[in-house]
């Protein structure tokens, strides 16, 4: 299929477990201008298959909304934990043996989960690009050789990964060094692993235009440096790159987002915190954008609440919930939303790896192992802070915004999170489709643990 539109040989295949893995495809499947589809459902799965997918979803979406209450809360968190359990990674050693979970997603293998992307990439597509691990799986137990699977987060379980790892077809796209350690820990080949970064949306990087992403990151950082504190700190180091942002005045107040996940396991958050920013908010101190996603309900509980604060009567531009119908819409929605953000509130999950674009990541607790992993390695590079008590959030926020310590969290993620993820992914995916075999190009092979 050498030489044929790239289009034309790519299927991105997705599962709504979670807007981590839809996040992740829906930036691929843009910037290779194909459909973004759904392995869980139609055209792709059969009723059957369906039906399988959402046993396999409800499950895990049902776990994340208990885990987070009090009492029973604590036994459901225990198992969502179980579920997602990701070893120890030091001592470094051996964790190639196949688990519990990898032997019960066989089973489900074998009862059809994942034949209709297999079905789809043997009719014609030649490689198949997907960011969930049982598509990847399916397709390389059947025996398809050209296989993209793209990790979403920094650290990851055995499920990902085949019961046989040296024997397995998928190539793996790691976002961060730990996840491509981790894999050589389970047994995956060095030659299968890529280390890439996070797929981020094109329209968020200013890919081209440097001028604007300079410019557009010099406005982020004076309006979470009001005082001028962080930019006093680190005057020599600005001086060098950025040096129109030592005097720049904010022409606004800065934007918080407050995004949560798409279970809206933490919805109920914002019960505590909005008292606390109200008074920020009538005086035009700060934006605010509550992300309730495709969730309604969640809507309604954010619009009751500022209702019941008396904020609902204020400007879009100062307080707005952001609620879509479609996931297509919700997403281009989003990243609109991103593109204004200064400080993104969310759980630990896929949305870690937007503090790449310079946005200070604020973690609200993580939900499951895989981030609790991805607050550590956000933290470990000065790119994220945990929350404070949400009942104060207006006095620990201002706090943060005087003493610069946002902005320097703004600055390390620009600085440290890897941003070329995209491109390299896209560049990967050209390579497989234009060569006879999976092997990986020389300057994006993983050098190994």
């Amino acid at each position: 299929m050498a030489g044929e539109p790239l289009a034309r040989q790519v299927l991105v295949a997705a599962v709504d477990m979670g807007y981590g893995h839809l996040r992740a495809a829906a930036a691929l499947a843009s910037a290779l201008q194909v459909p973004l589809l759904r392995a869980d459902g139609p055209p792709l799965a059969s009723p059957g298959e369906t039906r399988l997918w959402n046993l396999f979803r409800a499950a895990y979406t049902g776990l994340s909304r208990a885990s987070q209450g009090q009492g029973l809360g604590r036994v459901m968190r225990w198992a969502l934990e179980s579920i997602t359990e990701i070893p120890r990674l030091y001592p470094y050693r051996d964790l190639s043996s196949p688990n519990w979970s990898v032997r019960l997603l066989d089973v489900m293998l074998r009862a059809g989960l994942g034949k209709g992307v297999v079905a789809a990439c043997s009719n014609g597509k030649g490689v198949l690009v997907t960011t969930f691990f049982a598509p990847a799986l399916a397709a390389a137990r059947v025996g398809l050789d050209k296989v993209v699977c793209v990790i979403t987060d920094s650290d990851i379980a055995r499920a990902w990964v085949p019961a046989q790892p040296a024997q397995g077809r998928i190539l793996y796209c790691a976002p961060s060094h730990r996840a491509a350690r981790r894999l050589r820990a389970y047994g995956v080949p060095p030659e299968a692993i890529a280390l890439t970064g996070f797929p981020l949306p094109l329209e968020l990087l200013f890919e081209g235009q440097e001028e604007l992403q300079r410019q557009h990151l010099m406005e982020r950082l004076a309006r979470l440096d009001p005082e001028g504190t962080f930019r006093r700190q680190v005057r020599q180091e600005l001086q060098q790159v950025f040096p129109g942002l030592l005097d720049m005045q904010p022409s606004k107040p800065p934007h918080l987002t407050f995004a949560v996940g798409g279970a809206g396991a933490q919805a109920s958050m914002a019960r505590q915190f909005l008292p606390s920013l109200a008074p920020l908010l009538r005086q035009k101190k700060l934006r605010l954008t509550l992300v309730a996603g495709l969730n309604p309900q969640v809507a309604q509980v954010f619009a009751e609440l500022l209702q019941a604060l008396g904020l609902s009567d204020l400007q879009p531009e100062a307080v707005r919930i952001l609620l879509e119908p479609t996931w297509d819409r919700y997403w281009h929605s989003f990243n609109r939303t991103l593109a204004e953000t200064d400080i993104l509130w969310t759980k630990p999950s896929e949305l870690t790896f937007y503090g790449a674009l310079g946005i200070a990541l604020i973690f609200a607790p993580p939900v499951g192992v895989h981030e609790v992993l991805n607050r550590r390695w956000a933290m470990e590079l000065g790119a994220g802070l945990k929350q404070e008590h949400p009942a104060a959030a207006g006095q620990w926020l201002s706090h943060w915004l005087e003493d610069g310590i946002l902005a320097g969290v703004a600055w390390s993620g620009f600085r440290r999170l890897p941003r070329q993820g995209t491109s390299r992914i896209l560049r990967l995916v050209q390579h497989v489709a234009d060569s006879d075999s999976a092997n990986l190009p020389g300057d994006v092979l993983y050098p190994g643990a």
